[in-house]
């Protein structure tokens, strides 16, 4: 009877993993076409009218050029256009906290982009960097949606690779809607690339934010990733420890300190700073999962369920990195059955993740 259970469960995850994945996304060249008039050189000058730095930029459909604030740093005056047309431009608006800044340049020509929602990309969905290296003819490049090391960012982590003077280009995902600005390159192992979610453009305001003293919010995600990159937990958790003391209402500095403490196995410590985030913010989902891992290393597995199925309630599109944690602690727990109906959750979500939770059921159903 056992043997007959085990073998349909077995073949039930077969079917499972058999079952297609709609795939709608553009051909490279195809975004393209559909982008290039709205990717811009942006040329920063100085007080003579010399030429001090050169980025990228995209133009937005409220007709200002978005871009990031280190492309134009220092600036007393900026062009904007492309091949022999260039118009001069004025700095709208500066977030130098996110790294961002808008241009006005009356008359600019092309085509807007058209905005799409970082917020609901999924590791290995495919997206295309474009810029203008040099201020030469536009380049582009594709790759997909990286997964971090176990920590968590607010930046678009991706594959695609990028050249000198690509900053402030735009990420596309697979129907050419912009996702993200291009913002840094981080050397590595995996040689990451890293975008600014869309969504903080619509949360610049006009006038002038600069950093505030301190490294800014970009900046401490950086060094968060590049620490995860290297393995080097001791180091991490000291940063997070100093992101926490530094801006003390940041809910995304708590949650890193929890993953920090959680990774070196001080499992009560990341605990109470997962606490602390969801203090913060109570409807941050990712805080909710942060928890939900640290209770499942103390095999508290009814708290950790809890609070991964409160993480899924609160934002059902983060709902597969929540379905395989809380596939995992089921199966922690005994409970294969709920394990296997995790993995079906998970298959229409992620098929990646639902193979990756496949492998750790089936030879638990062995035993």
């Amino acid at each position: 009877m056992k043997v007959s259970w085990v073998a349909g469960l077995i073949s039930a995850i077969c079917f499972l993993s058999l079952l297609p994945v709609p795939v709608h996304a553009l051909m490279p060249g195809q975004v393209l076409d559909k982008v290039k008039d709205a990717v811009v050189v942006v040329k920063t000058l100085d007080a003579r009218g010399k030429a001090k730095g050169q980025g990228s930029g995209v133009l937005l459909p409220s007709g200002r050029v978005a871009t990031n604030c280190h492309v134009v740093e220092g600036g007393a005056s900026y062009l904007v256009g492309r091949g022999k047309e260039f118009l001069p431009a004025t700095l709208y608006a500066e977030d130098g906290d996110k790294d961002i800044c808008l241009l006005d340049a009356k008359g600019i020509k092309g085509k807007p982009v058209e905005l799409g929602n970082a917020a609901g990309l999924k590791m290995g969905d495919p997206v295309y960097a474009v810029g203008a290296p040099r201020g030469l003819k536009l380049t582009l490049s594709d790759g997909i949606v990286a997964q971090l090391r176990g920590g968590l960012s607010p930046l678009i982590p991706t594959t695609a690779a990028i050249s000198p003077g690509s900053s402030g280009g735009g990420l596309f995902d697979g129907q050419g809607r912009l996702v993200g600005l291009i913002a840094f390159y981080m050397a590595g192992g995996r040689s990451l690339n890293f975008a600014i979610p869309v969504e903080w453009i619509g949360e610049v305001k006009p006038g002038r934010t600069p950093v505030a003293e301190g490294p800014g919010y970009t900046e401490w995600c950086r060094r968060v990733m590049a620490l995860e990159e290297k393995e080097y937990w001791p180091g991490l958790l000291d940063w997070c420890r100093k992101w926490t003391k530094s801006e003390p209402k940041n809910v995304n500095a708590w949650r890193n300190l929890g993953f920090a403490y959680g990774v070196l196995n001080l499992n009560n410590d990341a605990i109470k700073a997962c606490l602390q985030a969801i203090r913060i913010n109570s409807g941050n989902a990712d805080a909710w999962t942060c928890l939900g891992v640290a209770y499942d290393s103390l095999r508290r597995y009814n708290d950790a369920i809890e609070a991964y199925r409160h993480a899924m309630r609160i934002n059902p599109q983060y709902a597969d990195e929540a379905w395989y944690e809380l596939g995992t602690t089921y199966l922690s727990s005994g409970n294969q059955r709920a394990a296997l109906l995790a993995v079906r959750e998970l298959r229409r979500l992620d098929p990646t993740r639902a193979d990756e939770l496949v492998k750790l059921i089936v030879p638990a159903l062995a035993k």
